[in-house]
């Protein structure tokens, strides 16, 4: 059953309905709501939206960028034919001090994967993007900037936080690409899939957004597909887009819609 559709379904019910309207750090004006969770067990769902289509080959490769290459050069992506940081692109060909900057500065994902394996009732397991001293750096200061990790009884579960959620374009990228990221690190480190949560505290809808995501609310999702990962992959840093498919995923039609900057 796909109970993440059912959950985004409300969430932008719940916007367009109820959200605040304001002006915000675009020239667009938004609806949004506070506070908002999503909760999915990992070990029974892979949660890729199928009330839209979600392309898994740009969000994992995205997630690889940040967190495996630890990359913040826009070409690395380009390369690969994603498009969808050069509205941030520095002359540099960067980001700046963003994403995947932050987290090979301190190897962060390294670090987190060691305590797992060596000490998983650690209460430090986290990755961390939001580097006060370095925002003035970021051609984009993160969005998505803080993941924590918590084992029990030998279950992976993993809470994120999201700052500022676009609800139509991104949350959908966001979520999937968490639940890869997840199911790697918890094939790797030889642990079970557990709970995914991820909290929201600005999700929002921009105007321009209003109409076409309202499509949403009368499409029915589909049975949620399964996730495969290569199970010959046993470090982190050795799994490439190849090692990473979907299988019966029925998704509705893509709906065209302007990102704001």
């Amino acid at each position: 059953m796909a109970t993440f559709d059912l959950q985004y379904k409300e969430l932008i019910r719940d916007i367009l309905e109820n959200g605040y309207e304001d002006t915000n750090r675009t020239a667009d004006k938004s609806k949004k709501v506070f506070g908002k969770v999503i909760r999915i067990n990992l070990a029974e769902e892979f949660p890729l939206l199928t009330l839209k289509h979600t392309g898994i080959i740009t969000l994992t490769e995205e997630m690889r960028w940040i967190y495996q290459i630890a990359s913040n050069n826009v070409e690395w992506l380009q390369e690969r034919g994603i498009k969808i940081w050069d509205e941030w692109r520095l002359k540099d060909g960067t980001i700046g001090h963003a994403y995947g900057y932050q987290v090979g500065k301190y190897n962060q994902v390294t670090n987190l994967i060691n305590t797992l394996k060596n000490d998983p009732q650690s209460r430090r397991m986290m990755i961390d993007l939001w580097n006060v001293a370095d925002l003035d750096k970021m051609s984009l200061t993160p969005c998505m900037f803080n993941h924590i990790a918590d084992v029990n009884d030998g279950k992976l579960n993993w809470h994120t936080t999201i700052r500022s959620s676009d609800t139509p374009l991104g949350l959908p990228y966001n979520v999937a690409q968490v639940a890869v990221m997840v199911n790697m690190i918890a094939q790797v480190t030889g642990l079970q899939l557990g709970e995914l949560m991820i909290v929201i505290t600005n999700a929002h809808v921009y105007e321009q957004q209003y109409e076409a995501i309202k499509e949403i609310l009368n499409r029915e999702p589909y049975p949620a597909p399964k996730l495969w990962l290569n199970p010959d992959i046993k470090d982190f840093y050795d799994f490439t887009i190849d090692d990473v498919k979907v299988i019966d995923y029925k998704y509705h039609p893509s709906i065209k819609m302007r990102v704001s900057v």
